[in-house]
């Protein structure tokens, strides 16, 4: 009996374990994963557009470690995107650095500000010689999502 109590506890932990590694979170509204394109095609898919409407999976590569207020997604060529989030209404978690999401929104070319460049990089812990480091202003894709999922 004691030998069947613990195969039954060991069979339970290691379906839980494997369970938590398919688990999905979702931020914001409740979107699904059906139609995304990959983020190293989504400024081919721009083509000139101002903006465009779309749903995109991509690798985080870093979150604002102030709330998750913000996140980058890597493109192409060693580029990242900065994703926000619809009238600042969610946040992500902050330990997602190397998921893959999924984000759904509004994808547009934009210009960034050097206070805003300086205030993000303050979000992400740089130091105050990188911060100071920064003195144009950045020209480049971004995303303002309605909905994410992070992929365990």
């Amino acid at each position: 009996m004691r030998k069947l109590l613990s195969l039954v506890l060991m069979l339970g932990l290691t379906a839980g374990a494997f369970a938590q590694q398919e688990a999905v979170s979702y931020h914001g509204k409740k979107i699904s994963e059906k139609g995304a394109i990959p983020a190293t095609q989504l400024a081919a898919k721009m083509n000139g557009k101002e903006a465009l409407n779309t749903k995109v999976e991509g690798t985080v590569e870093s979150v604002c470690q102030a709330k998750g207020c913000w996140m980058k997604v890597k493109t192409s060529n060693g580029e990242t995107m900065r994703v926000t989030f619809r009238d600042y209404g969610f946040f992500v978690p902050k330990d997602i650095v190397g998921k893959t999401v999924v984000v759904e929104g509004t994808a547009q070319t934009t210009t960034t500000p050097v206070a805003e460049l300086r205030h993000y990089a303050e979000d992400a812990g740089k130091s105050k010689e990188e911060i100071a480091k920064i003195t144009q202003p950045e020209k480049a894709l971004a995303f303002v999502a309605d909905g994410v999922i992070v992929k365990r």
